[in-house]
């Protein structure tokens, strides 16, 4: 008898050649187009943490879409470290194509070129920021301005008939550079590297008029940005111009953002090309597309890019087992010497595979490294993300110059990062982050009841504009007049407290949805336990968020049900689409920790790997000034317990999103964090202070908390209560707004004088109609003042629907005692010629605003 064995596949094979570099880390791939909506959509902590470049948004004033108007971002981009603000001079007009007014292309580009003129004047009021700006004078010409359409200046495409296009380039050009010779511009803008473009370059030559920035979209796939940047960098060689710097400024698809795992093979290609390139806006402005979540929190998007942000060194050569084939594992991976660190991220297939780190100098790393393996998982487009989830911690030998990585259960949705650092020096390797995953789809799960959807294909390789989905399917069913019930049957390993995610979306302009907002369902497990969960809001269907309870289980089996009725709990309002269930079991320890040196370091700050006892590999050592900074995750607003684990007696200031909190302590403090995304930055201001990591656990209820409801507040003009089902206690303040005269005041009581958190607790469902696929919706702001003091103005993000509450942190400082807050809101001017626009693109309006909850920035000294 013959046995009979079945072939294994053999893993993919991902390799880092450490042994050839291939230049500076460029980091240009996180640039966006729209992705900011104005001073704090999104916040600064969070814009700076995923690291932009640059930012490609429409003219000052223009009414192509709400927010993003390129002189009101500039100031806070350039403060969270971004380097150039692209201006899309034609995104000055409503519609796409553009609705440039003129009976004549003579008068419709006389009237652009007065636009420009316009612009251009403004930024040369702006002092030292005026070098971040550079004019984009046109954008996708040939199927705009200079196309065959309704709008076009002659009916002609400037592929067949250039001489209009090109006379209309030399004259923005040349009006630009009238103005200020040291503007930047760039062109042409393309939808893609049209062959045509050589005849744009080889007439920009001729007439000494080439762009200073050559940019064109690649919505293709990753194999086209390397193609057609070597494409390109030849015609430059052939021509005799250049090399000049490019911007690919719109790149991949509906498909591909907010996934890791497509995302890192597009910087891949990109960070290869040593290009800037700007993610496309295919949905809501001022969430760096679909990668920040509400004003301050993170997907597992954003966390892809903080990653990639903090690369250093040099990049080094990556082999691909398929190389530039997209839905493939592709990666980038840096050395640095210095650090004495190698960094690779890496994503895009399931299943197993072998990462192997070549030409491993043991002068750099010794005979044993140090490999942190962590996953930074999809989250949903807007489903926030905690911190990337460390999967192992482990000491490996280099043989031969080798050192392998066996992966396996890889997620295609999911990006990785694996870090080498210096083994060997005594350090314990910490446990995975999570014991235990589960996945449950809602296709597999059992339905009964009437209703019932199966909905998709959604997002695939064949279908790159609908969003990205889990398995492809979702189920709908549970709704308003439903008695469905959605079954998943579950196993677990053993007994504990699970975390419990339901991946679900309710499109918040949906019949069934404008009346109440979020959909409202009901959990069960084995028939206990009744619990209402309301699911997320989205600005279109199939735009995946998750809400998240606990649940104790047993190991074994169980049955979670979602139904549209419960007897003790009542029925489903709304309509409401599941995707899938997760289940995880967390580590027995609630504390997370961040390595310093695997931190941001900056002012002279190093990693040393000299110190027996440390938790890692290594250390930060900070010189006076030398900087450490960690990215943090909250859930959510409120008192945590932070510890800043240091190693012999030097000394520092600790700072929170930018306000300075004060010396660092040995063991733990409370400190107020943001829900979602926190920057934590330690300053050496001794000669050397060695910072092994930080740790934040829960809160100890140690920081003095108070709630203030609005309507308990003082109202006046048009302020009034209102009723909402989902504000605490069923009200809530609108009508704030349309002028001073109706505002809101509260008083609230401080026991100590100094810099305290108001959380808002506010909704903004103000969305006006759209002339293009983008929804649009507006951000309301408030002008915040504080015992009569100048307003402080504050940006509150769409929450999708008025009975949607979100909360939103704001600092300010109060004195001992009662404090007055006053809010008050109007409808605010264009910044160029002082008019207001009649599109509904400026609210008058602050948001519906809940409860205000004051709580200390730090414990300070006790009150007198």
């Amino acid at each position: 008898m013959v046995a009979v064995t079945a072939e294994v596949p053999t893993p993919d094979r991902l390799t880092i050649d450490l042994g050839t570099e291939t230049g500076p880390f460029h980091g240009g791939a996180s640039g966006t187009l729209y992705g900011l909506y104005g001073d704090g959509v999104p916040s600064r902590v969070v814009v700076e943490g995923m690291y932009p470049r640059t930012v490609t948004t429409k003219a000052q004033d223009g009414v192509q879409h709400p927010g993003g108007d390129a002189l009101e971002i500039l100031p806070p981009f350039v403060a969270a470290g971004g380097k150039d603000v692209y201006v899309y001079l034609p995104d000055f007009y409503r519609g796409f194509p553009y609705e440039w007014p003129g009976a004549t292309g003579e008068e419709r580009l006389a009237g652009h070129l007065d636009v420009i003129r316009r612009q251009v004047e403004h930024v040369l009021t702006l002092g030292e920021l005026r070098s971040h700006i550079v004019y984009v004078p046109f954008n996708e010409p040939e199927g705009n301005m200079f196309g065959e359409g309704e709008w076009s200046y002659d009916g002609v495409s400037w592929r067949t008939g250039p001489d209009h296009y090109f006379g209309a380039w030399e004259a923005a050009y040349r009006l630009i550079k009238d103005l200020d010779p040291d503007a930047r511009i760039a062109g042409p803008n393309t939808c893609v590297l049209y062959p045509e473009v050589r005849d744009f370059l080889e007439f920009a030559k001729s007439r000494d008029v080439l762009p200073d920035i050559v940019t064109w979209h690649e919505l293709s796939s990753p194999a086209e940005v390397r193609t057609n940047i070597a494409k390109y960098r030849a015609l430059e060689r052939e021509l005799g111009i250049g090399p000049l710097p490019v911007n690919i400024n719109e790149y991949a698809h509906n498909y591909h953002v907010s996934v890791p795992g497509q995302m890192i093979q597009w910087i891949a290609a990109i960070e290869e090309s040593k290009v800037d390139a700007d993610l496309a806006y295919w949905n809501i402005a001022g969430n760096l597309n679909d990668s920040a979540v509400e004003a301050n929190k993170a997907n597992g998007q954003w966390w892809l890019y903080n990653a990639y942000g903090q690369l250093t060194g040099n990049t080094v050569r990556v082999v691909a087992p398929h190389p530039n084939v997209q839905y493939t594992l592709q990666g980038v991976a840096t050395l640095d010497r210095e650090k004495r660190q190698a960094r690779a991220l890496f994503g895009g297939a399931g299943g197993a595979a072998d990462l192997v780190f070549e030409h491993v100098d043991e002068e750099v790393f010794g005979a044993v490294v140090h490999a942190r393996l962590v996953e930074i998982p999809w989250t949903g487009q807007v489903g926030a993300s905690e911190q990337p989830l460390r999967l192992r911690d482990e000491e490996l030998p280099v043989i031969e110059g080798r050192v392998t990585v066996d992966l396996t259960g890889l997620d295609a949705m999911s990006a990785y990062q694996v870090i080498l650092s210096p083994g060997g020096n005594g350090s314990a390797s910490l446990p995975p982050a999570v014991r235990w995953r589960g996945t449950y789809e809602a296709e597999d799960a059992t339905y009964t009841g009437g209703g019932y959807t199966k909905n998709g294909p959604e997002g695939s390789p064949s279908a790159v504009d609908r969003f990205a989905t889990s398995g492809g399917y979702h189920v709908g069913g549970l709704r308003t007049g439903s008695g469905g019930v959605l079954a998943f049957d579950v196993e677990v390993p053993q007994d504990g407290t699970y975390d419990l995610l339901v991946f679900a979306n309710s499109h918040n302009l949906a019949d069934l949805v404008r009346e109440q907002g979020p959909t409202n369902v009901f959990l069960r497990v084995d028939g206990e336990g009744p619990r209402e969960l309301r699911l997320p809001l989205g600005y279109k269907w199939a735009v995946w968020g998750h809400t998240d309870t606990r649940v104790r289980l047993t190991a074994g089996r169980h049955r979670i049900t979602l139904a549209a009725q419960d007897p003790d709990l009542g029925v489903t309002q709304g309509d409401a689409v599941v995707d899938k269930l997760d289940l995880v079991l967390r580590g027995e320890d609630e504390t997370a920790l961040y390595d310093a040196e695997f931190a941001d370091l900056g002012g002279g700050a190093r990693v040393s790997h000299a110190h027996r006892g440390a938790s890692g590999p290594g250390v930060a050592v900070l010189p006076r000034g030398g900087t450490v900074t960690f990215w943090a995750h909250a859930a959510d607003d409120g008192e945590a317990s932070v510890t800043l684990d240091v190693l012999g007696p030097g000394e520092g200031v600790l700072s929170v999103n930018g306000e300075e909190i004060g010396r660092v302590e040995r063991g733990a403090v409370p400190l107020f964090l943001a829900g979602g995304v926190n920057k934590i930055t330690v300053t050496g201001t001794s000669d050397r202070l060695i910072v092994d990591r930080l740790r934040i656990a829960p809160s100890r209820g140690l920081l003095p908390t108070s709630v203030y409801a609005a309507e308990e507040g003082v109202l006046t003009g048009t302020a009034r209560v209102v009723g909402h089902s989902c504000a605490h206690g069923g009200k809530a303040v609108d009508g704030v707004g349309a002028g001073p005269a109706n505002a809101l005041s509260l008083t609230v009581t401080a026991d100590r004088a100094g810099r305290h958190a108001l959380t808002v607790r506010y909704s903004n469902g103000e969305q006006p109609p759209s002339t293009h696929y983008n929804p649009d919706p507006v951000c309301r702001h408030a002008d915040i003042s504080v015992n009569g003091g100048p307003a402080h103005r504050v940006l509150f993000p769409t929450t999708f629907h008025f009975n949607n509450f979100w909360t939103l942190a704001v600092p300010v400082t109060l004195r001992p005692g009662p404090n007055t807050l006053t809010f008050t809101s109007d409808r605010l001017p264009d910044l160029v010629g002082g008019t207001q626009d009649t599109y509904g693109r400026r609210s008058a309006y602050a948001p519906v605003i809940d409860q205000v909850t004051v709580t200390p920035l730090a414990q300070g000294e006790e009150p007198s």
